[in-house]
């Protein structure tokens, strides 16, 4: 985001929702709603998890599932200082604790 407000020029206003808050977050309800069509079923197989899953709805609609089988680095991590230069530029809003972000473009120099 930081890079995407520099090449444009953007002020960009982040708001986030707090995590595992489900009353805004639709992943959440639809794990609800997956819990409640499983109805405690035993779940003893990537294939059955898979096709329970599949044959479920969320507001009449079925849902796309596929099993992901890529790897992902662990470790991945941004250098200290980088991490700080882009923590420099980031205004919180006080009255919001860390919600609501608020990432200013680095003026363009040359």
């Amino acid at each position: 985001m930081v890079e995407l407000s520099d090449a444009h020029q953007l002020t960009i206003q982040l708001a986030y929702y707090p995590p595992y808050h489900s009353k805004y977050n639709p992943v959440e309800r639809l794990w609800g709603v997956l819990e409640n069509h499983w109805q405690g079923e035993l779940i003893d197989s990537i294939d059955k998890a898979l096709g329970l899953a599949r044959s479920m709805t969320y507001r009449g609609i079925k849902p796309t599932v596929r099993k992901v089988t890529k790897s992902y680095r662990k470790g991945v991590t941004v250098a200290k200082r980088a991490m700080l230069d882009i923590e420099s530029r980031l205004e919180r809003t006080t009255d919001l604790e860390h919600w609501f972000i608020k990432i200013a473009p680095q003026p363009q120099t040359g």
